[in-house]
């Protein structure tokens, strides 16, 4: 088992941020709810604290025995975090006369800290808070200020243990990372987090878990189930079957194009058109949710009636990826929405799931992928809505709808991949609209969509 950082979630925009820059420093870590710290868990190595839309001061707010974890593990508060081990400790909160958001430098800092090895003043840090430390414990020492924060970071005497009033995590922080890097070192991470060792150590569970078993594979053509695809394949090989539906609302050619890319990599595909089943069933439909449920209702059953034709399928594969499995619980423990990508299928189908990918954020999902060897194209295609072409589609779908969308938004994906832009955006695509407007065609003038 890979040793870890636990991550306590105290309901932070950024938390997933502070675990994506850990995983980027090969080290594992877990992001889990405030109140979920794993007792007696060998693999712990340190703890972080994140930030929290809430004030230490509120009789609501979240709030743990930091006195448990601190000289048990190196622990590091960030903001809120910060805050809760100076107001835990008997240190004083106040709310500041105005809250404090955006840049600052740092005015000083204690250069023979480990944790500020390599952060000098005068760098930028993020700042986001209502509250402000106005005294910390008599055990906790600052090490860095800055013009308005006195304690912007601080030391507790004897102990692993630190608080920084900024956030580390974010881009804008200069030297962010290497404060988290130094964190790391004094926990005495060995940064064996590495695609290779995911790879090496998910296909040997994935051979213990499915034995001779054979699994089927929903693929979307996206980078997700992709990578669980040609994963699935590595550990256990033929006996891994997928099933790749045609709505008939993919881009253009991109049926055709991602079937080659499958055959490429010597995976097991079934193509399925469904093109006439879901255009007649989307007749006449003009609400988008409604829209929505047609086409995933009529997914589960395509999926379902080829399964069937199968035998001696036991498991499901699906691409679940890591903030499904975070999202799936709030801070408090309350379910916010299911984290299995295929709604309804594990039910209908009575089968056993297996989900290769939950423990990786998208960007790791990408650098698996390329370790695997798969075609760099498959791996930064942008995110694809699963209704596909049918909710950019406005008012009612029908074959000509999406011919001409699929026509314009070729056109338009095409160019971006001619000027280099492709790769600089994160997800572009082209709208049709209901409207019909004046234009020219071969010198006469046309009004149409």
């Amino acid at each position: 088992m890979h040793e870890k950082i636990i991550i306590l979630d105290f309901g932070s925009q950024t938390t997933q941020l502070i675990g994506r820059r850990i995983r980027e420093l090969n080290t594992y870590c877990e992001i889990l709810p405030y109140h979920s710290f794993p007792a007696d868990d060998p693999t712990v190595r340190g703890v972080i604290l994140s930030g929290s839309p809430y004030s230490v001061n509120n009789p609501d707010a979240f709030r743990i025995d930091t006195a448990a974890l601190r000289g048990q593990y190196p622990v590091l508060g960030i903001c809120y975090g910060a805050q809760l081990l100076a107001a835990t400790a008997g240190g004083r909160v106040e709310s500041a006369d105005t809250r404090e958001y955006g840049r600052a430098l740092l005015a000083e800092v204690d250069a023979k800290d480990p944790l500020l090895d390599g952060i000098r003043a005068g760098s930028q840090v993020w700042m986001s808070h209502g509250d402000t430390i106005t005294r910390l414990p008599d055990t906790f020492r600052v090490i860095a200020r800055t013009d308005d924060v006195e304690a912007a970071a601080f030391r507790v005497d004897g102990e692993q243990t630190w608080g920084v009033q900024f956030h580390p995590e974010v881009f804008h922080t200069e030297g962010g990372t290497r404060l988290l890097d130094n964190f790391l070192t004094q926990c005495g991470c060995a940064r064996d987090w590495t695609p290779a060792s995911f790879i090496e150590s998910t296909v040997a569970e994935l051979k213990a878990q499915l034995g001779d078993d054979r699994v089927i594979l929903a693929l979307s053509g996206g980078v997700d189930s992709s990578v669980t695809a040609v994963l699935l394949h590595r550990a256990i090989g033929s006996r891994l079957t997928c099933i790749f539906v045609d709505h008939g609302l993919l881009r253009k050619n991109e049926f055709e194009n991602v079937l080659r890319d499958y055959e490429h990599l010597g995976l097991n595909v079934i193509g399925v058109d469904a093109k006439a089943k879901f255009y007649r069933e989307l007749a006449g439909v003009t609400d988008p949710e409604q829209k929505r449920k047609i086409i995933g209702r009529g997914f589960i059953d395509v999926f379902d009636e080829e399964a069937h034709k199968l035998h001696d399928i036991r498991w499901l594969g699906q691409g679940t990826i890591y903030p499904d499995v975070i999202e799936s619980l709030s801070v408090t423990g309350t379910v916010i929405k299911s984290h299995h990508n295929v709604g309804g299928l594990p039910e209908k189908m009575q089968l056993k799931l297996v989900e290769p990918l939950r423990l990786l954020f998208k960007d790791e999902v990408r650098r698996v992928g390329a370790e695997l060897g798969m075609m760099p194209h498959l791996l930064k295609r942008h995110p694809f809505p699963g209704p596909g072409l049918g909710i950019r589609i406005l008012g009612e779908v029908t074959p000509e709808k999406v011919r001409i969308l699929q026509d314009a938004d070729d056109i338009y994906i095409s160019l971006l991949r001619e000027w280099g832009l492709y790769d600089e955006v994160w997800q572009a695509g082209t709208i049709l609209l209901p409207i019909r407007s004046v234009g020219v065609m071969g010198d006469e003038r046309t009004y149409e969509n």
